[in-house]
């Protein structure tokens, strides 16, 4: 019975690893894999018209360039080990989306990197693979 694996993709040194981990476990249990990438946006209140029009446009071209730079680029790495892939692209809070998405597309576990980062913001405020730990739907491979 094939499942659905949702990986965590930002381009970084963790999310290679955690998507190289999701690919073993993928042949290895016969699944597939949804590559997540998530832009971080702030809604902002009270913007005028030009404004709204102009982060529009950022908004487009970052979308295009996550697709460019970041996504295509793995997909072969999926597509050559012979398992089923797809894609998403998504703005909002990193945790929260990668819940979101794994719920909508009914994924059966999340994989993603850990940067390792242990400075004072990520103490006070956490880490996404912290958060996700706590809050996410389904069972969450935090890869080293």
């Amino acid at each position: 019975m094939s499942r659905k694996i949702v990986v965590g993709f930002d381009g970084s040194d963790a999310s290679l690893r955690a998507l190289d981990f999701a690919i073993t476990r993928a042949q290895a249990q016969g699944d597939s894999i949804l590559i997540a990438h998530v832009l971080e946006w702030s809604p902002y209140s009270f913007l005028t018209p030009s404004e709204v029009e102009e982060r529009h446009r950022r908004r487009t071209e970052e979308l295009q360039r996550a697709e460019t730079a970041i996504l295509t680029p793995v997909l072969k790495r999926v597509e050559e080990a012979g398992i089923p892939v797809s894609t998403s692209i998504r703005y909002g809070h990193i945790a929260e989306t990668l819940c979101r998405i794994a719920r909508d597309e009914g994924a059966a576990m999340i994989f993603i990197g850990r940067m390792g980062d242990s400075g004072f913001a990520s103490r006070i405020f956490g880490s996404v693979a912290a958060t996700l730990a706590q809050v996410a739907p389904v069972p969450v491979v935090i890869v080293p």
